[in-house]
C-alpha cells in the first residue's frame, strides 16, 4: 500500500534538485528563454525521444554519450530547435556545454534540449553569455517552466510525494512544454521529470515506456511529429526510498496530467476531447481507432464548431483499418447516444443535447465497436482559426 499527495515546486520538489529560467535575449522583453535543472549529486538518466527520423542536434548529442552515463545538469533553450542543422548543430551543442562546464566545474555530462524554429543554427553565443546569470542554488520552478514555453498559453508543472507502507517516502516532479506539432508518436513536447526515488536503472526505461503509451503517445493537436520530442527522467536517489508499483502509479499520474494539459493547450484550442474506443477486437485496434479520431481534421473542426457530426466519427473509424461493423457500432457524446447498431438517434432534441456537450471545456466521445474487449483512450482538441493564424507567422 502507498499514498500519493500533490505538492508544490515541480522539478525542485525532490531532494537535491535546483532550477531556474534566465534570459539570453532570444525572447522579447527579456523574458526567460533558457532554463536549467541541476542536481547536487549525480543522477541516473533515461529518455524517450522523437520518432521523427530527423532528430534534432541535442538528441544526437545525448545519444553520443556512453550507455549508462550519469549526469547532474540539463540546459534547455526555447526559440530555436537546433534541428536540421547538420554537423554544425551538434558541434554547437558541444561548444555550449563545454563553455557551461568552464563556468561551473561541478557540472558533469550535461544534457541540452531545445525547442523552437527548425533549420536555424543555434544562437550559441547568446546562450553562453547568459551563463553568468545562472545561480545553481536557485529553486524557481515557475521561471524554468516559463523559459521553455514557445506558443504555450500556460506553463505546465506538477509534483507528488509518495508515502510507502513503511512510512518512507520519495518525491517526483516535472515541467513540460507543448502546444503545437502534437501527434501520437510522443507528441511535440519537452518533458523533464525529476525524482529522489532510489529507482533501479533497469526500471527507469521500462516504466517510462509503459507510462508514455497512455499519455504522451495518446495525444494529438495537429498530427505533426516534431524533431525535438524529449522525455527525460532523472533520479538522484537521495530519498533512499522506492517501490516499483508506487513509482509507476505516480509517474503515470504526472505524465497523464501533463499530456492532457498539452492537448488542452493546443494552439488555438478551446476544448479538450477524450476519444474512448471500447469493444475493439484487440487493444492495438482500439488504440489505432482512438488515435485516428484524435488526429482527424474533419472531427477536430466539427468540435470547434460545436457540431455533433457523428457521421465524421463513424467514417473515421471505418477508414482506420480496424475490424468493425456498422450494425455493431455505438457512438456517444458523453452519455448522449446518437447512433447504436444501425439505428440513428439524432432527432432535434438529441442533436441539441450533443451540441451542448461540445460547448464544454472538456468532454468524452465514446465509440463502442462490438468486436472484442480492446480499449484505449486518446486525447485531442478542436482545431480552429487561431491555429492557422499562429502557424502562418510562427517564424516572425
Amino acid at each position: 500500500m502507498f499514498s500519493v499527495f500533490p505538492i508544490d515546486n515541480g522539478v525542485v520538489a525532490p531532494k537535491g534538485f535546483y532550477c531556474d529560467g534566465v534570459s539570453a535575449g532570444l525572447k522579447k522583453d527579456n523574458a526567460p528563454d533558457v532554463a536549467f535543472i541541476y542536481s547536487d549529486s549525480l543522477c541516473e538518466v533515461e529518455g524517450i525521444f522523437t520518432q521523427n527520423k530527423f532528430c534534432a542536434a541535442p538528441i544526437l548529442h545525448f545519444q553520443s554519450y556512453p550507455k549508462g552515463f550519469q549526469t547532474n545538469f540539463v540546459l534547455i533553450n526555447s526559440k530555436n530547435a537546433n534541428a536540421l542543422t547538420g554537423d554544425e548543430g551538434v558541434e554547437n551543442v558541444r561548444e555550449v556545454l563545454s563553455a557551461l562546464q568552464g563556468y561551473f566545474s561541478v557540472i558533469k555530462n550535461p544534457i541540452m534540449s531545445s525547442t523552437g524554429v527548425i533549420g536555424v543554427q543555434l544562437p550559441k553565443q547568446s546562450i553562453i553569455n547568459a551563463f553568468s546569470k545562472i545561480d545553481l542554488t536557485k529553486c524557481d520552478n515557475k521561471n524554468a517552466a516559463e523559459a521553455i514555453m514557445t506558443t504555450d498559453r500556460f506553463s505546465k508543472t506538477i509534483a507528488f510525494e509518495v508515502v510507502l507502507e513503511d512510512k518512507s517516502s520519495f518525491k517526483i516532479g516535472a515541467i513540460c512544454k507543448g502546444a503545437g506539432m502534437i501527434n501520437p508518436s510522443l507528441a511535440t513536447m519537452l518533458c523533464f521529470i525529476t525524482t529522489d526515488a532510489k529507482i533501479p536503472k533497469q526500471d527507469m526505461q521500462e516504466l517510462l515506456k509503459i507510462a508514455s503509451e497512455t499519455t504522451f503517445n495518446a495525444i494529438s493537436v495537429d498530427g505533426d511529429t516534431s524533431t525535438n520530442d524529449t522525455v527525460l527522467l532523472l533520479s538522484n536517489g537521495q530519498s533512499g526510498a522506492y517501490e516499483k508499483e508506487a513509482f509507476l502509479f505516480a509517474l503515470q499520474k504526472i505524465m497523464h496530467k501533463l499530456a492532457t494539459d498539452i492537448a488542452r493547450d493546443g494552439e488555438g484550442a478551446t476544448k479538450l476531447a477524450a476519444f474512448e474506443v471500447k469493444g475493439a477486437k484487440t487493444q492495438e485496434e482500439a488504440q489505432k481507432a482512438a488515435k485516428a479520431l484524435s488526429q482527424s481534421l474533419l472531427v477536430k473542426t466539427a468540435l470547434f464548431g460545436c457540431d455533433p457530426n457523428w457521421g465524421r466519427i463513424a467514417s473515421t473509424i471505418g477508414a482506420s483499418g480496424i475490424v468493425c461493423d456498422a450494425k455493431k457500432l455505438e457512438i456517444y457524446f458523453d452519455s448522449i447516444c446518437v447512433y447504436a447498431k444501425g439505428m440513428i438517434y439524432f432527432d432535434k432534441e438529441n442533436e441539441q443535447k450533443a451540441a451542448e456537450v461540445l460547448k464544454k471545456d472538456s468532454f468524452k466521445i465514446t465509440c463502442m465497436i462490438g468486436e472484442g474487449e480492446g480499449e484505449f483512450v486518446a486525447y485531442g482538441c478542436d482545431l480552429g482559426y487561431e491555429y492557422v493564424k499562429i502557424n502562418a507567422d510562427y517564424r516572425t
